[in-house]
């Protein structure tokens, strides 16, 4: 993407092309055949999300965007630390309030289970997106909107590093249990595995300092790692820090899962290798404009929606720099 496509330019498209999608078949419906008015549509988030995680930041950014664009109320919650417990009843007080859509991502299957399905029992449209796609079918869930199997990505992100040497690697979970994340570090385990390496996972928080003093005593006592990836730029930033202050950051490959300016400048410079885009920002904009065409239209896509993945290397980092200080990449 050139630097030079501006924010708006971006958004005119994202637009133009949701609402080409949203309302094709449709034709020019007069205002009678409305099932529902837009201001009189509301749509509710409910994420796992931290409350400190630019990714999320990112997707809530995608849902104003296309809720303003389309005169419709959203709705965005998460629990302010991992917590499916909490999720899972943020979810139930949702159902209960009768939107006309609900968005969930799906961390942990078994904990989200009953409050998900009970949501759709009750008529209301359930779309999943980021984490959970696996639940979308059995579950009789309407869409999953997000990126391409975490796994398969994992696996890339290890080959890659594999390509540049290798063998040893760590892949640092800040949310051990999420099946998305855990997939992720299986995944580069198996990527490495398939040149004679092998990695280990680091269990972590989002804790700038918990996750220094964490990943700095597992390398203190296993020399042979130098591969590190991350699961997220909040916490790549801190470790690139860490590394960067002990004059070591040159002794490691280095790549992480989503995007920050500050990880793009870091890619960019080659300190890190590479950052992992799902393009977030449409899974917050696309269930809005999704679930508003089903309550005023009821048509509504058949099959999953994919925003990613892409892998930013450093010749495409520049590039993508602006759009993420601004909040969309």
């Amino acid at each position: 993407m050139s630097a030079l496509f501006s924010m708006s330019g971006l958004r005119n498209a994202l637009s133009a092309a949701a609402l080409s999608l949203a309302f094709a078949g449709a034709g020019v419906l007069p205002a009678p055949a409305q099932v529902k008015k837009e201001s009189d549509v509301r749509i509710v988030f409910v994420t796992h999300g931290q409350a400190n995680d630019v990714y999320w930041s990112v997707v809530k950014n995608g849902m104003q965007a296309a809720a303003k664009q389309l005169g419709v109320k959203v709705e965005y919650q998460a629990p302010e630390t991992f917590d499916v417990v909490r999720m899972a009843r943020m979810i139930e007080a949702a159902t209960a309030s009768k939107p006309d859509g609900l968005v969930v991502s799906i961390p942990d299957m078994d904990a989200l289970k009953a409050p998900v399905e009970a949501a759709k029992a009750a008529g209301i449209p359930v779309v999943v997106i980021d984490s959970g796609e696996e639940a979308v079918e059995p579950w009789g869930l309407d869409l999953f909107v997000g990126g391409g199997s975490e796994y398969d990505n994992g696996v890339k992100a290890g080959e890659i590093m594999a390509k540049a040497g290798v063998k040893k690697g760590i892949c640092i979970n800040h949310e051990v249990g999420n099946v998305s994340l855990d997939k992720r570090c299986e995944g580069y385990n198996d990527g490495l595995k398939k040149s004679g390496g092998s990695s280990d996972v680091v269990a972590a928080t989002m804790d700038p300092t918990d996750v220094t003093r964490r990943v700095e005593g597992y390398l203190t006592a296993h020399a042979d790692v130098t591969g590190v990836l991350t699961l997220g730029p909040t916490v790549a930033a801190p470790l690139l820090k860490m590394f960067s202050d002990a004059g070591t950051i040159g002794n490691y490959k280095i790549g992480t899962f989503d995007l920050s300016p500050e990880i793009l400048d870091a890619v960019a410079k080659g300190t890190m290798m590479f950052g992992i885009d799902n393009q977030q920002y449409m899974m917050g904009y696309y269930p809005v404009v999704f679930l508003t065409n089903k309550a005023m239209y009821k048509t509504f896509p058949t099959s999953a929606v994919r925003t990613g993945p892409s892998f930013i290397m450093k010749d495409d980092a520049a590039a993508v720099r602006d759009l993420s200080k601004a909040g969309i990449r």
